[in-house]
């Protein structure tokens, strides 16, 4: 597989995605430039992904930011010599507090190996993930998507790419999440580039541009 770690990387997978299925090559034309969005690799990574769960982007960038204020440097070691009240300043909920504890320990413990996941096919990586508890599919799809780079993930329950599957194919209404990652599963393995022009669509469409619907 290719992971997606650069412009290049993802232009070769949207490339191929077109190729593959032209269906997405109006909406390549309409998004122009898809971003990479590259989130840090590892722990810091987990940690930036658990902590934008459920809130805006600018929220969860400042939390993020007071807790690196507060730790110095973000790994599984800070977070586990931080009490409670640290990460409760920083803007942590309690439920995401528990998520935090439980990759520190699983990191600490040797149960986390991120880099492991890139061998994985992307079910199997999912599940791994998933098994730590406060993880759901969203948390690790989003992970592995801009995180790991892994070039086959569609966060099929994320509401932005079930509304931009409505605006981009002219549908009635949103497709549930369980019709999103059926249809989704007929793009593999460039999942992951389907997600990110889709974004990048929803975007355009967000902003005002009037781009007609495939």
């Amino acid at each position: 597989m290719r992971f997606i770690r650069s412009d290049e990387d993802l232009e070769w997978q949207i490339g191929s995605l077109t190729q593959a299925h032209p269906m997405f090559e109006p909406l390549r034309e309409a998004a122009g430039a898809v971003p990479v969005r590259w989130l840090d690799r590892g722990f810091k990574g987990l940690v930036w992904v658990v902590t934008g769960q459920q809130i805006s982007v600018a929220a969860g960038r400042a939390i993020y930011g007071r807790l690196e204020a507060a730790l110095g440097e973000i790994t599984a070691e800070t977070v586990a010599a931080a009490g409670d009240d640290v990460l409760r300043a920083a803007g942590f909920s309690a439920p995401k507090i528990r998520t935090l504890r439980a990759i520190q320990e699983a990191a600490i413990a040797g149960n986390l190996d991120l880099d492991a996941l890139e061998e994985k096919s992307a079910e199997e990586a999912i599940l791994s993930l998933c098994t730590i508890k406060g993880i759901g599919p969203w948390t690790a799809e989003v992970y592995l998507l801009f995180a790991a780079g892994h070039p086959d993930i569609f966060p099929a329950a994320d509401v932005a790419l079930q509304e931009s599957m409505r605006l981009a194919f002219a549908l009635d209404a949103r497709p549930a999440t369980r019709d999103l990652r059926e249809m989704s599963d007929a793009w593999s393995p460039w999942r992951s580039a389907a997600a990110r022009l889709l974004w990048a669509y929803y975007r355009v469409r967000k902003g005002g541009k009037t781009v007609t619907p495939v």
